[in-house]
């Protein structure tokens, strides 16, 4: 669903991506690691066709700033990105219109429901508070359905009850096809969802390993981590 061929991304003399290469299934759930300043980040604004870059990203085989692809493609960004005088209902209103999207408001009702925004809908963006904001911003990356999303940090900021109907959705979406890549340093967050990892470390990838070969060499997600990011050393990246 997603192939990061050779992606490399400079700010200057500042190399934030160097020769990245990894690709995610169709249905599976990446989790992308790292400590600040990894690389993280750049490598999801660059899939998403925020940045450009060196290099070839695709989308359901197609180029990743193509009409084509972007109507697979949904991004869930960190820092909600909202309008202060749009109510939270004319928020989605408004991106459901930009899709055009036709007999969305059940599933609007739902994501609502499920995030506990049903009495919010009136209020503005500049109203809500952090994590409420978080909440909206997590609802407008679903409500197109795409066929890949891209969640950068989606925790933080998230009470407990929205924290636990986030991983229901996320697994509840791999079980529909949806391929899920998740960014964050937070790695308790995550722990139960994932079936690949790839840890990043200066730019570079450094581990690129499946929940399987991770069992089977008797690690924890937290282990390999630290064991990549601390023991100098670098894993051997598994097949492409």
């Amino acid at each position: 669903m997603l192939q990061v061929t050779h992606v490399t991304k400079r700010y200057g003399k500042v190399t934030a991506c160097d020769d990245v290469s990894f690709h995610l299934d169709p249905g599976s759930v990446t989790v992308l690691l790292g400590p600040n300043g990894a690389g993280k980040s750049t490598i999801m604004k660059s899939v998403i066709g925020f940045l450009k870059f060196d290099g070839e990203i695709t989308v359901g085989g197609f180029p990743n700033k193509t009409t084509e692809a972007r109507r697979l493609l949904g991004y869930i960004p960190e820092m909600p990105a909202l309008y202060p005088n749009l109510t939270v209902s004319e928020h989605m209103e408004f991106l459901a219109r930009a899709y055009k999207l036709t007999d969305y408001r059940e599933r609007v009702d739902e994501l609502f429901r499920r995030f506990e925004l049903e009495d919010k809908r009136r209020k503005f963006g500049d109203e809500l508070s952090k994590g409420m904001q978080q909440k909206l911003n997590i609802c407008l990356g679903l409500l197109p359905a795409p066929k890949l999303i891209l969640l950068d940090e989606p925790m933080i900021g998230l009470d407990p009850h929205a924290i636990k109907e986030l991983k229901s959705i996320i697994e509840e979406l791999r079980g529909q096809g949806v391929t899920l890549f998740i960014s964050t340093h937070i790695i308790d967050s995550v722990d139960m969802l994932w079936d690949r990892t790839v840890i990043m470390e200066g730019g570079r990838i450094m581990a690129n390993v499946t929940r399987e070969e991770l069992d089977r060499d008797g690690r924890t997600l937290e282990q390999l981590f630290f064991d990549v990011t601390e023991g100098g050393g670098r894993e051997e990246e598994q097949a492409e």
